[in-house]
């Protein structure tokens, strides 16, 4: 199990304050975006004080960032280590194996995966996977009691 070193409350500050400087907002463009007041998000940048997660999730919002590293720098979240190869997660062996899936679903989202990282994702599938159910067929809807009466009126 990876060690775990938890980041001060500091870092989290200096963090946010370079994602801010990044976006190029002022702190009471940003307080005012994420709903937070200006005092208590100049305290989290100094800080000062530990912000709650939905804290965390509102200020990564109006940043337009990614809520994890905030969480990790605020200690709510452990950080991912590297699985090798450079990526923290094999997107295509998991696609692959869920079991979940159909083939025509593995095939699409292997597809939107390839148009986002740019590169053919290898189609084989793992050997410990189930093969996709067929789907049931869509059952008819019963007919309403007007269509019912008027096929009552002509048996008559």
């Amino acid at each position: 199990m990876p060690k775990f070193t938890p980041i001060s409350v500091h870092d989290l500050g200096e963090y946010l304050r370079e994602q801010r400087h990044s976006a190029q907002l002022s702190l009471r463009q940003l307080s005012a975006v994420a709903g937070i007041s200006n005092p208590y998000l100049s305290q989290i940048e100094r800080g000062l004080k530990k912000p709650s997660a939905e804290i965390l999730q509102a200020l990564a919002k109006a940043l337009r960032i990614s809520a994890e590293p905030l969480y990790v720098r605020a200690a709510i979240l452990e950080e991912r280590t590297d699985l090798g190869g450079g990526a923290s997660v094999d997107v295509t062996a998991a696609i692959l194996a869920e079991p979940r899936l159909n083939d025509r679903q593995r095939a699409v989202l292997l597809d939107v995966y390839e148009s986002f990282v740019g590169e053919p994702a290898p189609r084989k599938a793992p050997k410990a996977s189930r093969p996709s159910e067929p789907r049931p067929a869509p059952s008819r809807k019963s007919s309403s009691p007007t269509q019912q009466s008027n096929t009552k009126e002509k048996q008559s």
